[in-house]
């Protein structure tokens, strides 16, 4: 059973883990690993500052974001793109696939990719966030151990090959840190919007996860 599940993995380029990996010490820390901890932590931290900095104006703003991260992420980049459960007018999704690049979550094809991945080996050492590797690891360990999820960057993507026929997402996936960096600076130009901002994000974080099955 085992070996069919390498076999499959390797063959669709995906990073086979052999053993677990060490969480927080003993192993090399990328720029994603470090961005992660840092974008998530900050956020957390700022949205401890809202109370001191109550605006109503930020209050709406967070609750807007949150309604279209959340949007974005759940009904776009989960049932929509990567379930392909339903279908929307090419503008529509479009639109909640850009708001899910505003939940700080990747981009649509990285997020895709991660999950169709998730599916395809679930419970098993090709799963990113397998409850096999602790309990830590699958809620949260796993967003700051980039290599984890893409130990292979040649065939990470291969399993997105739907979504990399349309430029729009390819488009999406090299401009995604611009799309974020542009919503921090250009939403949250005061301050009580900036401590507002750790609440209206959907999730918080750098990357694709698990939402639901």
């Amino acid at each position: 059973m085992w070996k069919k599940q390498k076999e499959e993995a390797e063959a669709a380029g995906y990073y086979w883990l052999v053993k677990w990996r060490v969480q927080l010490f003993g192993r090399q820390w990328n720029f994603m690993d470090i961005a992660s901890v840092v974008v998530i932590f900050g956020l957390h931290c700022l949205a401890l500052l809202a109370p001191f900095h109550f605006n109503l104006s930020a209050v709406w703003l967070a609750m807007a974001l949150y309604v279209l991260t959340g949007l974005g992420v759940t009904l776009s980049y989960h049932r929509n793109l990567s379930h392909k459960s339903f279908k929307l007018p090419k503008w529509l999704e479009y639109f909640f696939a850009y708001c899910g690049t505003l939940a700080l979550q990747g981009s649509p094809l990285e997020w895709v990719s991660t999950h169709r991945y998730h599916h395809q080996f679930t419970d098993t050492w090709n799963d990113a966030h397998s409850p096999i590797k602790g309990f830590w690891f699958s809620h949260i360990g796993w967003i700051f151990d980039y290599g984890s999820r893409f130990g292979s960057t040649e065939g990470r993507l291969n399993n997105v090959g739907d979504l990399r026929k349309q430029p729009y997402y390819i488009f999406l996936h090299y401009t995604y840190p611009f799309h974020s960096c542009t919503r921090i600076s250009t939403i949250c130009r005061g301050r009580p919007a900036v401590f507002g901002l750790g609440l209206g994000c959907e999730d918080n974080t750098l990357s694709p996860r698990c939402l639901d099955c």
